[in-house]
């Protein structure tokens, strides 16, 4: 929401305009509640939290892909979780580095695919 200030569409200034907008913002809160998951987990273990928190807020994304129909929010939840998961098991001592990485990696592909596409509606 924050970039895109920068792309020409400025979400936060244009308001709520319609469903989509706002079952947009209600998948936010969604991620936002899976706290309940992840902080007994901590608890328990404290390691768990990149992984909990890094594929539990990632789950906006299917609904995301259904609002603009197009793939990357499907792609963008399930390589998330794919290398999440791969990066717990693969560095166990460097979780709390290794997956934020690969989280930021993961945003930084579907940026330059939604820029891309929002270029592409923009043009046509």
């Amino acid at each position: 929401m924050f970039i895109s200030r920068f792309t020409g569409e400025n979400f936060l200034a244009r308001g709520l305009r319609n469903r989509f907008d706002v079952l947009f913002l209600l998948t936010v809160g969604m991620s936002l509640l899976v706290f309940a998951i992840a902080i007994p987990f901590f608890l328990v273990d404290y390691s768990s939290l990149p992984l909990s928190v890094g594929i539990l807020t990632g789950l906006m994304w299917v609904p995301m892909s259904w609002l603009i129909r197009h793939w990357i929010g499907i792609g963008h939840a399930v390589a998330r979780t794919g290398l999440i998961v791969a990066a717990w098991y693969a560095w166990p001592e460097s979780r709390f580095v290794v997956i934020p990485v690969v989280i930021v990696a993961v945003y930084a592909v579907t940026i330059v695919v939604l820029e891309t596409r929002w270029r592409g509606l923009r043009v046509a």
